[in-house]
């Protein structure tokens, strides 16, 4: 691969492909560079695969409100294997205190036009009989997408290479320079601009990036068709998200078009370790039993890690360098890059265009990050 590109994504994950087709689709000449075999084998292949409006900030709702409607549109055209099904999201309210929380999300989703409906108990019941008793009610929030998100990179990167974009796997970009990057054999390749969508690995190149990677466990089922119906999320995963720096864990199922079950979460901090950690994984299991009672007599097919690039205010890095206008970032999306990967790539290829973006571009600026830590020193 030979010649000086206009844009050179490093990092071969959903982010970095929806890059990669949002720039090549504009006319410009792409190169993607991937340390793995084949795209989408990282953090894309351990997440959940869902495309869900979040609130936690108004910029992380504009945010992932904004790609949501991306992949509405997108979805005509993916490919069957890609499994995208809008089966809704229920966010479950155990208590009095709860159900308070889903009337102000309802507000809040209906202000960015987004469909939410409050359910009293009853309600919740019908839409899911195999919920545990007693719960308080909950919110519907029935836009919310999952898809099987390596497939849908595949897609991504497929959609690129019809626009003239060149892919490289199995090569590790070990440093960046003005215009051009460097590989672990010495080679170097040439770019007008360098993108870095290597997710919780983007602190190795900007060692200035305060990304942290933060460790997550999923359990996928044998199947049980129609079990579960929509998405459930309890509304104390949204403590559990934007938590502390102590291990957490939350209920948070997914069915998948399968008929398996996708069960998570977790959360933990400074565990470089990839292998299963079975006593957060009983307590991630337990949670979800309290919420689903029927799965303590299912049957697990697998249980797998992934880690998501965390950053300190919980939104990612979308944009240019502080004085390196060359360099660009992609990264720090956390448990929401799949969600995001389409606004992430419509921002970033407007900012390299010129053209006027849907959405205020600012909050995920990289700037605050060097903000961030001249704040700490």
């Amino acid at each position: 691969m030979s010649g000086r590109t206009d844009v050179l994504i490093v990092g071969g994950g959903i982010v970095g492909a929806a890059c990669a087709a949002a720039c090549a689709q504009a006319g410009l000449t792409v190169a993607l560079v991937e340390a793995d075999l084949a795209v989408g084998m990282d953090a894309t292949a351990a997440g959940m695969g869902q495309i869900v409006a979040m609130d936690g900030s108004p910029a992380e709702l504009a945010l992932t409100r904004y790609s949501q409607r991306l992949w509405d549109d997108l979805a005509r055209s993916l490919p069957e294997d890609c499994e995208y099904e809008r089966c809704g999201t229920l966010w479950i309210a155990a208590d009095d205190d709860e159900m308070e929380e889903a009337a102000r999300k309802a507000t809040r989703y209906h202000e960015h036009a987004l469909q939410a409906e409050l359910l009293e108990q009853r309600d919740l019941y019908a839409l899911e009989p195999a919920l545990r008793p007693g719960l308080a009610g909950g919110l519907c929030v029935p836009g919310d997408s999952i898809l099987y998100a390596p497939r849908a990179a595949a897609a991504l990167l497929a959609e690129a290479e019809r626009h003239g974009a060149r892919a490289l796997f199995g090569c590790r970009v070990r440093a960046l320079h003005e215009g051009e990057v460097e590989l672990d054999d010495g080679a170097r390749m040439a770019a007008r601009t360098v993108v870095l969508a290597t997710g919780a690995r983007a602190a190795e190149l900007i060692p200035e990036l305060p990304i942290r990677p933060r460790t997550g466990h999923l359990v996928i089922t044998e199947r049980y068709p129609a079990l579960v119906r929509h998405q459930l999320v309890e509304l104390g995963y949204v403590k559990s998200a934007h938590g502390t720096d102590a291990d957490s864990v939350a209920f948070n199922l997914q069915p998948r078009p399968t008929g398996q079950l996708l069960i998570g979460s977790s959360r933990q901090y400074g565990r470089a370790d990839p292998a299963v950690d079975r006593v957060i994984v009983a307590r991630m299991l337990k949670r979800a039993i309290a919420y689903l009672p029927v799965l303590h007599g299912l049957d697990a097919l697998r249980v797998w890690t992934g880690q998501r690039a965390a950053t300190l205010d919980g939104l990612p890095y979308i944009g240019p360098c502080p004085g390196r206008a060359w360099l660009f970032v992609a990264a720090g999306h956390e448990g929401l890059g799949i969600t995001a990967a389409l606004a992430t790539a419509r921002l970033l290829s407007d900012h390299l265009l010129g053209r006027a973006p849907e959405i205020a571009p600012e909050p995920y600026s990289p700037a605050r990050a060097w903000l961030e830590t001249v704040v700490r020193a």
